[in-house]
């Protein structure tokens, strides 16, 4: 049983994805979907005991569940709209002997791209997208989500029948956009697959700095898009940047859960497999001869990977590389990052004018790297009373337990210098 149950968790996690997305297609309800995909695995773990595992166990699941499908829509008697699409694609798959001797070449269709557009249609607000995301593409639980995200079950699970509901009173189309709407729609799928693996990389509250479950999963989607779309630049920036950023994630805390600054990090301890492949999809994405926001931010996290010491980084190349991102993300936070690396690259003096002019607006008021990136310059000029302020000002600010020691820590040396 335990060698079935960790085959089909293996299975779950490579091919729910695509499942649900052709049941979905086929019966054009994410509710009888997924309970038909549930019943195929329930069935897996049964018949996989005692008959062994297929030699293909994804189309083997895939095959189950149509037929639970195609029971489910029979019981609902709505035969006339769904049956015999779904007959034809369950006999096709079919061969004399059954499900169980299909071969390795067996070929099901692979519906996820029309499901990722469908889960970050613009009809829904960003929360829900993001929630229905992980649950229909990643195969996350409800409680995974919800605990993810620091928020009661019920409320997420009120949430995903709500994003189930617009999209089935909406009418929004199970498809692929047209082509002049597509980059604008690509980037809303990026902009959440982002917006996971940021939740993940620092989470907003909590004891631990990172969810290694929540990062891995942004990485997977990032992977699926660009295998999907191979020929879109962005995609392919996208995962470069997740795979570079996630790359120094052992580095980022000590043995005793502390925060460990990018500037002390041991960099023996970067997944350098992660920044291989990270700089090789810098390269082909660049190849590709359209440059955006995602590329840029990659080929920034690129320049950090290749200096073997903190010492060896490139800034002024970090500052340029800010200077072209911000003529495509012109924000505040962007210039905020362009500022720590002219401090860093031509002087802390003219760094700190920066940073003051990307916050002149009051936009970063409530943003606590901006307060920190202001204390770390106070601090290293020597402004110890000001350093003192800023910290205090980012410590209000933060809510993750690791950044909070951190701040803290900064904050008891500037206190013990200015007494």
């Amino acid at each position: 049983m335990d060698q079935a149950r960790a085959v089909i968790e293996n299975v779950f996690q490579a091919e729910a994805g695509r499942i649900v997305a052709t049941l979905i297609r086929l019966s054009g309800s994410f509710d009888m979907a997924e309970e038909a995909l549930q019943e195929a695995f329930a069935s897996a773990l049964v018949n996989w005991e005692t008959s062994g595992i297929p030699n293909n166990p994804g189309a083997w699941l895939t095959t189950v569940a149509q037929r639970k499908l195609l029971d489910s829509v029979r019981r609902q008697k709505t035969r006339q709209d769904k049956e015999p699409e779904l007959m034809y694609e369950w006999a096709r798959t079919q061969t004399d002997d059954g499900v169980e001797s299909m071969q390795e070449d067996s070929h099901y269709p692979d519906d996820r791209l029309r499901l990722i557009f469908t889960c970050c249609h613009p009809a829904l607000n960003r929360e829900a997208q993001v929630a229905l995301t992980l649950r229909m593409l990643g195969g996350l639980t409800t409680t995974e989500i919800a605990r993810a995200f620091l928020i009661p079950e019920t409320t997420l699970a009120q949430r995903l029948v709500r994003a189930k509901n617009k999209i089935r009173l909406a009418k929004i189309p199970y498809e692929v956009p047209q082509i002049e709407v597509l980059p604008e729609r690509l980037s809303s799928i990026q902009e959440v697959i982002y917006l996971i693996f940021n939740e993940g990389y620092t989470a907003t509250a909590g004891e631990g700095l990172t969810r290694k479950d929540l990062s891995a999963e942004a990485i997977r989607l990032a992977r699926v898009l660009w295998e999907l779309m191979p020929n879109q630049a962005e995609s392919a920036g996208l995962l470069a940047l997740l795979l570079l950023q996630d790359s120094r994630r052992d580095a980022r805390i000590d043995s005793r859960g502390d925060l460990v600054t990018l500037e002390e990090q041991d960099r023996s301890l970067w997944n350098h497999r992660q920044i291989a492949e990270g700089l090789e999809l810098v390269v082909d994405a660049l190849r590709l001869r359209n440059v955006g926001p995602y590329q840029l931010q990659a080929a920034i996290a690129a320049v950090h990977a290749a200096a073997k010491t903190a010492a060896e980084t490139d800034w002024r190349q970090i500052a340029r590389l800010y200077e072209e991102l911000i003529r495509f993300l012109p924000s505040p936070v962007v210039a905020l990052n362009r500022a720590v690396a002219v401090a860093l690259s031509e002087g802390l003096e003219q760094g700190l004018t920066l940073v003051d002019e990307a916050g002149s607006d009051g936009k970063l008021d409530d943003y606590y790297l901006y307060h920190s990136a202001r204390a770390d310059l106070l601090r290293r000029l020597g402004r110890k009373v000001d350093a003192e302020a800023a910290y205090l000002g980012a410590l209000s600010l933060t809510t993750n337990q690791v950044e909070q020691r951190y701040l803290r820590r900064r904050l008891d040396e500037v206190k013990t210098e200015n007494s």
